[in-house]
């Protein structure tokens, strides 16, 4: 081979190299982009929905037991068109109740939600949070969240403060085991 061919040779098995490694980052960054949205969709809130029947003689969230990762937003939705509800956290900062969330926890209250509005809150302390409706907790309104794990005392601190909910409230909750167990309870 002469020196011409050898370069004519060099050429297009070097431009052949550069191609597939032009293709092979494109592909990289792809697949870079795709797990950069999956992350982005993975930190999109989670919605909880505030209902009830149409004749309001039962009401709900949805789910009522949930485990999520720390700093995940949770969203309240109230899809019931007869009624108003609240998001509002276990805490005597609300109306006196006891505590029923992390202690270093910030406590929450939606306000009332009329049909169609929602509230957001982001957790980042871990622990069990407990929380109701304030209209309809007597109702059994009321649902819990933990966060990445229990707190030690978590069920402890629950059955300490449960003879000052009302029955309705005790009997809903969703255990904590089976929460860590289904991770979401509709």
């Amino acid at each position: 081979m002469n020196m011409p061919s050898r370069r004519i040779a060099c050429e297009a098995s070097c431009s052949m190299g550069r191609r597939r490694m032009v293709r092979q980052a494109g592909s990289l960054l792809l697949l870079a982009a795709a797990g950069f949205r999956a992350k982005a969709r993975a930190g999109e809130a989670i919605d909880i929905e505030l209902a009830g029947t149409p004749n309001g003689a039962e009401v709900w969230f949805r789910p009522r037991g949930l485990l999520v990762p720390l700093g995940q937003t949770v969203r309240w939705i109230n899809r019931d068109l007869g009624n108003v509800h609240t998001s509002t956290a276990y805490h005597p900062d609300n109306g006196n109740k006891p505590l029923r969330i992390p202690d270093t926890a910030k406590p929450w209250n939606s306000g009332y939600l009329l049909p169609g509005k929602a509230f957001s809150y982001t957790f980042d302390v871990p622990g069990v949070y407990d929380y109701f409706c304030i209209p309809h907790e007597h109702a059994g309104m009321v649902a819990r969240i933990i966060v990445q794990a229990p707190e030690a005392d978590a069920a402890a601190l629950r059955r300490a403060t449960d003879a000052s909910l009302p029955q309705a409230a005790r009997e809903a909750f969703i255990g904590i085991t089976q929460i860590m167990k289904e991770r979401r309870i509709d």
